[in-house]
């Protein structure tokens, strides 16, 4: 899947997603609703299993000013615990025929394409790890997996004693060299 129309359809497939930012509820609470630092979302102390269940969570989930993580109605909005980040980046694609486009995939199925608006930043914790995350929309974030990292460092070139992961929608640092 690299050629310009199938990654259109890729990103075409947004269409239709709730309408969170406009969404201004009062809090209804908090909500025993957890989510790991490797994307396992917990209800209650049991795993949720279904995909497609943590798919419409994830779709109505926002991260607000307060740091906070919410999932939201029109007229709810209930507070949940997130471990490190709410999402995972799990696979990437990359189109030459289409200027260089790169896109990201996250766990629960949605694709962006690294841009300007969804970066690629790598920050290190504290034992100097690469901490690498992608930036998308709701004050979201997701972490990019290991595999995925480092197929991406794979791709990247050295520019300036750094590795850059060149794309359409920018360059991203990846790391001093």
């Amino acid at each position: 899947m690299t050629a310009l129309d199938d990654i259109e359809k890729l990103l075409a497939t947004h269409k239709g997603r709730p309408p969170i930012e406009k969404w201004h509820p009062a809090l209804s609470g908090d909500i025993d609703i957890q989510i790991l630092a490797d994307g396992r979302w917990i209800h209650e102390g049991g795993e949720i299993r279904r995909h497609e269940l943590v798919k419409l969570f994830a779709s109505i989930l926002r991260r607000e000013e307060d740091g906070e993580y919410y999932l939201l109605t029109p007229v709810e909005k209930w507070r949940i615990r997130v471990d490190d980040l709410p999402l995972l980046i799990t696979d990437y694609i990359r189109s030459e025929e289409a200027n260089n486009r790169l896109l990201v995939k996250t766990n629960v199925d949605t694709w962006y394409e690294l841009n300007s608006t969804h970066q690629l930043l790598v920050e290190t914790d504290e034992s100097g790890q690469p901490q690498p995350s992608v930036v998308l929309e709701h004050g979201l974030a997701a972490r990019v997996n290991r595999a995925c990292f480092y197929r991406l460092v794979e791709e990247a070139v050295e520019h300036n004693g750094q590795c850059v992961l060149q794309t359409s929608g920018g360059d991203f640092v990846l790391g001093d060299l």
